[in-house]
């Protein structure tokens, strides 16, 4: 079942995010100790980035300060998110200039 999550968490965040929050219990909330503001803005900004936080948080680090596996985990996350900002960007950019 994780690993089934997880293909969902990479195909589509927002979703496993939602269900993470919906029927995951305390385990957004033991990764962001009740600050509810990252987790809102992570869902619109960085989904992936708040997904993977959670997972290093939780699981990599077992309540600790954060491993530096987990921290690499984190900046992975940071850069697949910056890259599909990205590509989402040029993609507009290149249906604009198709439509004139």
């Amino acid at each position: 079942m994780p690993c089934l999550f997880g293909c969902l968490a990479l195909a589509s965040p927002r979703v496993a995010l939602f269900l993470l929050w919906l029927f995951g219990g305390s385990y957004l909330t033991r990764a962001f100790d009740s600050h509810w503001g990252f987790v809102v803005i992570g869902f619109f900004c960085l989904p992936l980035t708040t997904l993977a936080f959670a997972y290093a948080e939780n699981t990599l680090s077992h309540g600790g300060p954060l491993t530096p596996l987990g921290w690499l985990v984190v900046g992975l996350a940071v850069a697949a998110d910056l890259g599909l900002l990205g590509s989402g960007g040029r993609s507009a950019q290149r249906y604009r200039q198709r439509g004139d």
